[in-house]
C-alpha cells in the first residue's frame, strides 16, 4: 500500500466532557497527519448516566446497553460533523476507543462501551473497537495505549523527552533517545478537580485553574492524598475511577483534623496532580530533557505552572510545540490505532503494558 490512507479517531475519555474526532491521513509509513477535527459534548443526562454506570446499581447491564446505543448515536453524529462533504466511502475505518465503565487489569477485564456495530451502520464505514482487551489476555494492563503512538510519532533522536497526557487521568511516555519506551498511568489528572468544582461551583471544570490559583495548598491534605497505594506501585500499572474518585476524597478529608475552605482543597488537588506527576518523572525518566502535555491539562494555566516549576530541569510546553494541538492527541491516537489494526501490526508496547509480547489489537465490524 503505497498511498494516503483516511482513518477516524473517536476519543471519549475518563472526563466525561464529550467526544474528540479527528479525519487523519496516514501515508504508507504510519506516520500520522491531523487533517481535521471536531468536538461534540455530552449533555448533560448522558453524563450524568455514564458516571452513573461506574458503580454497581440495578439493573446496569440494560441500562449500560442503553447508554452503549445513545453513545454510537452521539459518535455517529460526531462522525457525520467531521467529514461534512467528504463521502464516508473514502474513509477506511473508524478507530473508537468507547467510553471506559470499568477498568479492571487485575481481575482480567476492561469495559469500554459505544455500540460499534450500530456505530458501523449508522456510519457506513468499517469500525475498529475494544482495543484494550487484547493486550489485558496477554497479561497487560490494557492501558495506555496512546505511548505507541507517542513512540510512533513524537520520538526525537537526539532528545529525551516525556509526552504527558492529563486528562481525567494523568499518564506519561518516556521516550528515551535510545532503548525501552515505557509508560503508565500517574495519578489522578482533571478527574478530581472536575468534581470537586462541579460539587461546589456547578461548573464542570476549572477554567485555566483560576480557582485553584486563588486558594492555598493544605500540606496536611496533601500529605494524605500522597499516601494513596497506586502512588507506591512500580509501572507498569494503570489507574481510573476506582482508584480516585469523590468517595476517596472525602473519606480524606474526614481524616484531617481540621476543616478546609473547599478553594485550598481544589489547590491541593491541583498540587497533587502536579506532584504525582513530577515525582514518576523525577523517579523513572531520569535524565529527561523535555517535557510536552496534551489533553484538557494542557489549557490549565495554573496546573502547567507548578508541573514547570516541580520539573525545574526540564523543558515544559504543549504538544503544540511539536505540531499536534493537545486537544486531538488522544483522537489522533486511536485513528492510528485502527490502521495498525487493519494492516495487521501491533499497536501495544509490552514495556509499556506489561503484556507479554506485541499484539495486534482491536476487534473489526466491517461496513
Amino acid at each position: 500500500m503505497h498511498e494516503t490512507e483516511h482513518y477516524v479517531g473517536l476519543m471519549s475519555g475518563t472526563s466525561l466532557d464529550g467526544v474528540d474526532a479527528v479525519l487523519a491521513g496516514i501515508g504508507p509509513t504510519g506516520q500520522p497527519r491531523l487533517l481535521r477535527s471536531h468536538y461534540l459534548p455530552y449533555v448533560d443526562s448522558l453524563r450524568a448516566q455514564l458516571l452513573a454506570l461506574h458503580t454497581p446499581q440495578p439493573d446496569e447491564i440494560h441500562l449500560a446497553a442503553i447508554a452503549a446505543n445513545q453513545l454510537a448515536h452521539l459518535y455517529a453524529d460526531a462522525v457525520k460533523e467531521l467529514l461534512d462533504g467528504i463521502a464516508p466511502g473514502t474513509v477506511r475505518a473508524i478507530g473508537c476507543h468507547g467510553q471506559t465503565l470499568r477498568h479492571r487489569p487485575a481481575d482480567g477485564y476492561t469495559l469500554q462501551i459505544g455500540n460499534a456495530a450500530l456505530l458501523a451502520e449508522l456510519t457506513g464505514i468499517t469500525v475498529v473497537a475494544d482495543f484494550r482487551s487484547r493486550d489485558i489476555a496477554a497479561g497487560g494492563q490494557g492501558a495506555p495505549l496512546v505511548p505507541a503512538f507517542h513512540a510512533r510519532a513524537l520520538r526525537h533522536p537526539d532528545v529525551h523527552r516525556v509526552i504527558a497526557n492529563i486528562g481525567g487521568i494523568a499518564n506519561i511516555t518516556d521516550l528515551p533517545t535510545h532503548g525501552t519506551v515505557r509508560g503508565w498511568d500517574t495519578g489522578p489528572g482533571n478527574m478530581l478537580l472536575d468534581a470537586w468544582i462541579k460539587r461546589h461551583r456547578g461548573t464542570h471544570y476549572d477554567r485555566d485553574g483560576a480557582w485553584a490559583a486563588g486558594g492555598r495548598v493544605d500540606t496536611a491534605l496533601l500529605d494524605l492524598l500522597a499516601q494513596h497505594a497506586y502512588l507506591k506501585q512500580l509501572p507498569p500499572k494503570s489507574a481510573g475511577r476506582e482508584q480516585f474518585n469523590l468517595d476517596w476524597l472525602d473519606a480524606t478529608l474526614a481524616r484531617m483534623g481540621h476543616a478546609i475552605d473547599p478553594a485550598d482543597v481544589q489547590t491541593t488537588l491541583l498540587e497533587f496532580t502536579a506532584a504525582s506527576l513530577a515525582d514518576a518523572v523525577k523517579r523513572e525518566c531520569g535524565g529527561a530533557q523535555e517535557l510536552y502535555v496534551c489533553g484538557g491539562g494542557a489549557h490549565n494555566g495554573a496546573l502547567m505552572g507548578r508541573i514547570g516549576a516541580l520539573l525545574p530541569a526540564v523543558k515544559v510546553g504543549a504538544t503544540t510545540a511539536l505540531g499536534i494541538d493537545p486537544d486531538w492527541v488522544e483522537a489522533l491516537a486511536f485513528a492510528w490505532l485502527a490502521r495498525q489494526t487493519l494492516h495487521h501490526e501491533p499497536g501495544n508496547l509490552p514495556g509499556v503494558t506489561g503484556a507479554r509480547g506485541e499484539r495486534i489489537l482491536g476487534a473489526i465490524y466491517p461496513a
